[in-house]
């Protein structure tokens, strides 16, 4: 939009299609915002600085010879401008997020307030382990809860996310065959995995095959254990699945797999729905990670934190990452070599340079101490029955594809069968997005067309699930009826709906000024 005489944007009246009648192009309180190169000056700086004096360059030639071109803002302009960006912003301390598979739930604030205990906050990885005995404590601790309600034999905590998690159990598998001098290849994962499987396998050197789902959204057991054989090296399986199913059957495949000489990796991204209820390593899993941002506390929006421990069976406890914490006497001690004693004694070597993300552990150990066993029983069935509740509450407006499979688990799947011609998943994404709400994971998993997964966590009051869906229910009953303002929401955002596959095929990464950008093109 171009500018006008005093260079501001006029925002424009999204359901008229007229400018609004303000000069600013500010709505009330939505505040319109320029790019920071819009408002500050790069031939000004907010602040004075002394000339530095001059000294010979220690960048062997690779000092800046021309200015940075960052724009000069005052300390209030700064503020106000990133100020503003956050009040167009979605977050979980302003409402619902209802994402599938990703587990957005509040974070409880005493969690923060350990996390920020000195001693925790502020150490360093290279401190003398005698300076930070307290925090080794802290895993050591956290270490032997998750061992506990996994029922497994041993955890390698310093992979850093669920992805780095997979990884590290898969290398364990490797080391495990390649100790036992098998050459085995093949790594079977389900449709109903989640995607980050069948990629971690490929990384590792595998080769991956697809296993099909039953109709009711599970592993095909059939398929499964007909195509084992000496050249499967496991199974990749997400339990529950990705259409937020428990797989019922996992022992008999654990059984199956074990026998045809293989190991079972479990994706324990969704632990939330089973944690205190069922411990996989009652049910033959050899390896597990558990996303202690998504199960335990800081639900991983913003790219990070995260944190990925890997809980190891007893079959390839040896093979485990270094480094790891061991208590010797009154004290703790970092491993950070091979050691012949009963775990890690052919470890498959490192995967990060220090020991993990201490302020995850923090935050985990303090969720899981304060719910206790019967606090964390509870987070697996509120957050059970808060899908349960979406899901019949949304199946007589919107296809749900496996409503008669059982009750659901973490999280309620919908598919687009059933809205207008012309209609998608997107409208309805887009539609919600005009009501207050993030919208819910779209598109995924794979195995339902048009899938909407919704997750509610166990950390929303009825009443808000009421809200959301009052407003689901709206929106896909304008779908169903060709309500054609729906093609064009969002209306009430701060921008209307972009070209969202030009904008990743061709993102503009690179600010220009408006009369360079008009002659280059």
């Amino acid at each position: 939009m171009a500018l006008n005489q005093s260079g501001w944007r006029p925002q424009m009246n999204a359901v008229e299609g007229e400018a609004a009648a303000t000069f600013t192009g500010n709505r009330a309180l939505m505040l319109e915002e320029a790019l920071i190169f819009e408002i500050g000056s790069l031939d000004t700086t907010g602040v004075d600085f002394a000339e530095a004096p001059k000294a010979a360059s220690r960048l062997g030639g690779l000092e800046r010879h021309r200015d940075i071109g960052l724009p000069g803002l005052s300390e209030p302009e700064a503020v106000r401008h990133y100020t503003r960006l956050s009040r167009q912003n979605y977050g979980i301390d302003l409402g619902f997020f209802p994402l599938g598979s990703c587990t957005m739930k509040h974070n409880p604030r005493l969690n923060e307030r350990m996390a920020r205990l000195p001693g925790f906050a502020d150490i360093h990885p290279l401190q003398p382990v005698d300076t930070v005995q307290g925090a080794l404590e802290v895993i050591d601790q956290l270490a032997h809860w998750l061992v506990t309600l996994t029922g497994m034999k041993a955890v390698a905590m310093s992979p850093k996310a669920g992805a780095h998690g997979e990884l590290c159990g898969i290398l364990a598998i490797k080391a495990a065959l390649e100790a036992r001098g098998e050459d085995r290849r093949v790594v079977l994962v389900p449709e109903s995995a989640h995607g980050t499987n069948p990629a971690t396998a490929a990384f590792a050197g595998f080769s991956v095959e697809d296993i099909p789902a039953t109709p009711d959204g599970r592993v095909d057991v059939a398929a499964l254990t007909a195509r084992l054989g000496p050249d499967v090296a496991g199974v990749m399986i997400t339990n529950p699945n990705t259409c937020g199913l428990f797989e019922r059957d996992l022992k008999t495949i654990s059984d199956a797999v074990h026998a045809a000489g293989g190991y079972v990796y479990c994706d324990g991204a969704n632990f939330n729905a089973i944690v205190g209820k069922v411990r996989p390593g009652d049910l033959g899993v050899d390896a597990m990670h558990i996303n202690l941002h998504k199960t335990f506390s800081t639900p991983h929006g913003g790219g990070g934190p995260g944190s990925g421990p890997v809980v190891l069976s007893e079959a390839l406890a040896p093979y485990a990452p270094l480094p790891f914490v061991e208590r010797q006497g009154d004290r703790f001690v970092l491993v950070e070599e091979e050691t012949a004693g009963e775990h890690h004694g052919s470890s498959f070597g490192r995967m990060v340079s220090f020991h993990g993300q201490m302020g995850m552990f923090t935050r985990a150990l303090t969720y899981i101490l304060s719910h206790g066993a019967d606090g964390l029983k509870q987070v697996a069935e509120d957050s059970v029955l808060n899908a349960n509740y979406v899901l019949r509450s949304l199946e007589d407006v919107l296809d749900a594809p496996f409503a008669n499979s059982g009750p659901c688990m973490h999280e309620a799947i919908f598919s687009d069968r059933g809205l207008a011609e012309g209609f998608s998943t997107l409208d309805i994404a887009k539609g919600l997005i005009d009501e207050g709400f993030h919208p819910m994971t779209v598109y995924f998993p794979l195995v339902v067309h048009g899938a909407m997964l919704v997750e509610p966590t166990e950390t929303e009051s009825k009443a808000a699930l009421d809200q959301f869906i009052g407003a689901f229910r709206s929106v896909a009953q304008r779908a169903k009826a060709g309500d054609a303002a729906l093609k064009s929401a969002p209306h009430f955002a701060p921008r209307r709906r972009l070209d969202e596959t030009l904008a990743a095929r061709k993102p503009v990464l690179v600010w220009k000024e408006p009369a360079q950008a008009q002659a280059a093109e």
